[in-house]
This record gives structure tokens, C-alpha cells and sequence, in this order.
């Protein structure tokens, strides 16, 4: 089978590692012109996620490249830490994942693992799509046009193969908060270690990255939906400027270092809320598809299951596409609905509303460390991340 995949961050590189497994032979094409690096701080929960990378063979790869996660602070104006949590302390699925780990980091294992086997194509990307009864007849804006058995859209919260596939149907919806992330340095000394700061409705946090050289810092802030585009990232950072003016603890400091920053990220926290998945012979994997936004906690998750599930069921169904991306979206969709549902309300512990929103949520962290023992995972995200039954597909060779 000829599967052409759009998009070589984390959902593309792990559906070619999978495809290939079964047998496929495969293209990735990607838009920028070489893998991009950096990127923000991704978690991987759940026993689906890491039995997968142990499938693949790729624990110990993953944990070689991912940052060290010990826990959390809460931190007030004057940096004095307020409350504490350990990732040990929910099983790794709390508010710090047991696997963290750079998103380009992550696409880079399994792009190292699919290099020789898979036919990667950067600085380009698909123009028109056209399924006919011979395959997908695909144009590129460069390169000259193909036929494949099936396409699948692995191309991010914009997706532009979502766009070729529905129309200018309007998928997404805005969770009323938006996020930003970059790099900066760690002018504080912390060594895998979490440092959040809220303020009514924004908040403004730094994570260790690259063995405690630097961080990842991220801000949040509360707003309706409002016009912007997502490639214009001066103006971006004037939102982003604009929206933190005024903040305490290190705001300014994290600020000043955008314009340096090279991977400075902005977007909305926004969910893709489609009816299908999948038209035909052309399919969508990953934020593309069923993005939850990044307060679900769940969105690589998402990714690494769903593209692994979607190989599987391609395998399965032995030539009838169609058949398999339908497989693909019955056994997954009602574990993504559940984690979308869950990303609606979770903005509220990202950044409050109000002063005593950030009171509770403090208290509720307080609490976590006087109750240490008390089994907290199987509520929230920890039942969410282990609430999908993992099929284990037959190998198939060619």
C-alpha cells in the first residue's frame, strides 16, 4: 500500500514508523524545509503510550531524549513557593508527566528509526487532492503530482489537508484562553523543576529543559476568540506583550527574551470537533483530526495512540482504505471525546479567572502534599490516560 502523510512533527513520523512495520511503503511531506527542533514541552501519559513505545522498541530512546520531570511549584510575586506536587505523586500522570519531552525531540526518535525505510519530502506540501477509482491523484505546490493508495493528514491544528478534505467548514472551538511558549534562559537555577505564577486570568510559568541549561517558559491568558494570524509572530509577540503587561514574579524578565527566542509559539487553546475523520481514502490523524487542545494534557498522547491505531487498522482491513480509516475512528473516538470533554473545564487550573480560583487551586495542591498516599490518580487525568484498552495488531510483513 502507497501512503502519502502530511506533516512530519510527532502524529506523521510515528504512523510511518507503524505503516512500515505493516508492510507500506510510504512518503512523508512536510512544509518546512528540514525537522523541526525545539518546540514546546510535550507529555506522554498512560499505559497505551508508553506499551506503544515499548512495542516499537523506542523506550529507552525516548527517555534518553526527554527532560528530567520532578515536580511543580506554585509560586507567589515574590517567587516564594506557595504549593508543591511531585510527578511520583500521581503516578505520572498529573500535572507532571513521567515522560517530558521537547516535541521535536520526539519526532526526531522516530524520524531517526524511519529515515532509510520512508521517503521524507521538506519544503513542500499538498496543493489538491482528487479520489478516484485508480487512487488519490495528489498535486504539490513543487514537486510534480503522484497517486497513492491513501493520504493521511497529520498536519496540526491548521490543518491543510482537513481543509482540502471539508471544505471551509468551520471545525474548531475556542476554549477562551490562549498560549504561548519559548525559550529562555534559566536565570533562576532550576533543575527539573516547574515554576508557575498566575495572576487573575493569566498566567505565566518556567520549566527546565536541556539538563537545566534553559527553559521553556509558557504564558496563558483568558480572551474571547479574537482575529489573528497564526504566521505573523510579531505581532504575536505584541499580543502576548500586551496581555502580560504588568505581571509579577519574572514576567518581564521571560518577555524580554522573545524576540531571541528562536521557537516562539502562539495559538489558541482550541479543539477540532469534526463528524468524520476520514473521507474515502483520505484520513486525518492527531491534532488534524480531533485536536483537544493543550489543556487536555493529552494532545501528543492523542497522537502517538491514534497513529498507531490507524496503522493497525489500515493493516487489518487488507486494501479497503476506507474500511480501515472507518475501524481507525469507531475503536478511538469515544476515548478522544472523553479527553476533549475534560480539556473544556481545564483551563481553570491553567489560569484562573479570578483570585479565588487561584486560591482553590492552591489549596487543592496543599492538599496533595499533606495526603501524599492518598490514590489520586484514577480521578482526572489519570483515568483518562489509562482509559483506552490498546489493540495489539498482527505484524505484517510484505
Amino acid at each position: 500500500m502507497r501512503v502519502l502523510i502530511s506533516g512530519a512533527s510527532v502524529a506523521g513520523p510515528v504512523l510511518a514508523f507503524w505503516l512500515v512495520r505493516h508492510g507500506a511503503s510510504v512518503t512523508v511531506v512536510e512544509q518546512a524545509p528540514s525537522l523541526r527542533m525545539g518546540g514546546q514541552l510535550v507529555d506522554l501519559r498512560g499505559k497505551a503510550s508508553h506499551e506503544i513505545l515499548k512495542r516499537a522498541g523506542l523506550t529507552e530512546a525516548v527517555r534518553a531524549a526527554s527532560e528530567a520531570a520532578e515536580g511543580l511549584s506554585l509560586v507567589g510575586r515574590d517567587g516564594r513557593r506557595q504549593a508543591t506536587v511531585r510527578s511520583s505523586e500521581f503516578g505520572g500522570n498529573g500535572p507532571v508527566a513521567e515522560i517530558e519531552i521537547l516535541r521535536g525531540n520526539l519526532s526526531e526518535v522516530f524520524y531517526e528509526q524511519t529515515r532509510e525505510d520512508v521517503e521524507y519530502v521538506f519544503g513542500d506540501r499538498i496543493a489538491g487532492l482528487d479520489d478516484r477509482e485508480d487512487g488519490v491523484h495528489v498535486t504539490f505546490e513543487r514537486g510534480p503530482a503522484r497517486v497513492f493508495d491513501a493520504v493521511v493528514g497529520a498536519d496540526g491544528l491548521h490543518s491543510g489537508v482537513r481543509r482540502l478534505l471539508f471544505g471551509d467548514e468551520k471545525p474548531l472551538r475556542h476554549l477562551d484562553m490562549y498560549l504561548s511558549f519559548w525559550t529562555a534562559k534559566n536565570h533562576l537555577g532550576l533543575k527539573g523543576w516547574t515554576e508557575v505564577y498566575s495572576e487573575p486570568g493569566r498566567t505565566v510559568l518556567m520549566r527546565a529543559i536541556r539538563d537545566n541549561t534553559a527553559v521553556m517558559a509558557a504564558a496563558a491568558f483568558v480572551s474571547p476568540a479574537f482575529q489573528y494570524d497564526y504566521r505573523d509572530l510579531g505581532a504575536l509577540k505584541t499580543v502576548v506583550r500586551s496581555r502580560l503587561a504588568g505581571m509579577g514574579w519574572e514576567a518581564d524578565r521571560l518577555l524580554a527574551q522573545m524576540d531571541d527566542a528562536g521557537d516562539f509559539y502562539f495559538d489558541s487553546a482550541s479543539q477540532v470537533l469534526l463528524p468524520s475523520w476520514s473521507k474515502g481514502r483520505i484520513g486525518l490523524v492527531g491534532d488534524a483530526g480531533y485536536c483537544a487542545s493543550p489543556l487536555s494534557g493529552h494532545g501528543t498522547t492523542m497522537a502517538l495512540v491514534g497513529a498507531y491505531v490507524l496503522a493497525g487498522e489500515l493493516a487489518r482491513a487488507d486494501g479497503d482504505v476506507a474500511a480501515g480509516f472507518r475501524a481507525y475512528e469507531t475503536r478511538l473516538r469515544p476515548w478522544i471525546e472523553q479527553i476533549q470533554r475534560f480539556a473544556e473545564g481545564n483551563g481553570v487550573s491553567m489560569a484562573p479567572k479570578t483570585g479565588l480560583g487561584i486560591f482553590a487551586r492552591r489549596a487543592a495542591l496543599r492538599l496533595v502534599e499533606l495526603l501524599p498516599k492518598v490514590n489520586l490518580p484514577r480521578a482526572g487525568t489519570g483515568r483518562l490516560s489509562d482509559g483506552f484498552q490498546l489493540p495489539d495488531y498482527e505484524r505484517k510483513t510484505p
